[in-house]
């Protein structure tokens, strides 16, 4: 394993840790603004990751580095503890809960593909593969070169990440989001659901998301590129 493949994999870590922190962040701070306060008091409503590394040792370092280490791949989980009860008596609350962590997603994606459009813009940038990368390349030596690394891949791993907790099965958060098109007693039976799915279930239900997630996000990469190339005169 050489040098340049270990410095790639603690950069797509380093981002992996912040962009978790501000999925599980944005989830607890709407459910405190919808009256459920279990995040909150765990401290959750922060952009520090250590409470959540506290929640989720395992999800957010040991299973991420063991990943890039081994060569498999970066892979990981966080979550952000919340109370049924409130889920159930205000089913939309929850939903716009569990729709907050892939928004921040989103966000982040957004953003960093903005400052990727003003850089090709300046000429900081020159368009690059589609891949998590080299989206953009800098145009010269120097700050520009990590610049251009970090933005693709904040924007390719973040993209990633809403893409996929998007999906609508348990236990991702497109599950909770169809909260926000029922009442009480649907809301009721989809936990009932996620319950019934604990476990050999849950497993199930991210193989088949997995599966899922390149029909998704493979063509969302490639207009997102395209959207940032927008208008740029290639020489």
């Amino acid at each position: 394993m050489d040098q340049k493949f270990l410095a790639f994999g603690f950069l797509e870590y380093v981002v992996f840790l912040l962009s978790t922190t501000c999925h599980e962040a944005a989830h607890a701070l709407v459910a405190k603004w919808g009256g459920d306060t279990t995040a909150f008091e765990g401290g959750q409503v922060s952009l520090n990751p250590l409470p959540h590394v506290r929640r989720e040792l395992f999800g957010m370092v040991i299973l991420p580095l063991v990943g890039i280490l081994s060569g498999t791949g970066l892979i990981g989980y966080a979550s952000a503890p919340y109370n049924p009860e409130w889920s159930i008596r205000f089913p939309k609350r929850a939903g716009l809960m569990s729709l907050a962590g892939p928004a921040a997603n989103f966000a982040i994606a957004i953003v960093s593909g903005i400052t990727m459009r003003i850089g090709l813009a300046t000429g900081t940038f020159l368009p690059g593969a589609i891949s998590t990368t080299n989206i953009v390349e800098p145009a010269s030596a120097g700050f520009a070169t990590g610049a251009a690394t970090l933005l693709s891949v904040f924007f390719s791993l973040n993209l990633l990440l809403g893409c996929f907790n998007l999906l609508p099965i348990p236990p991702l958060d497109g599950f909770g989001v169809l909260g926000i098109f029922t009442d009480s007693q649907g809301a009721i039976r989809l936990l009932k659901l996620r319950m019934r799915m604990r476990g050999f279930g849950m497993m199930i239900g991210i193989l088949i998301s997995s599966y899922l997630l390149g029909y998704v996000y493979e063509p969302l990469l490639i207009k997102g590129v395209r959207l940032i190339y927008a208008f740029y005169r290639f020489r």
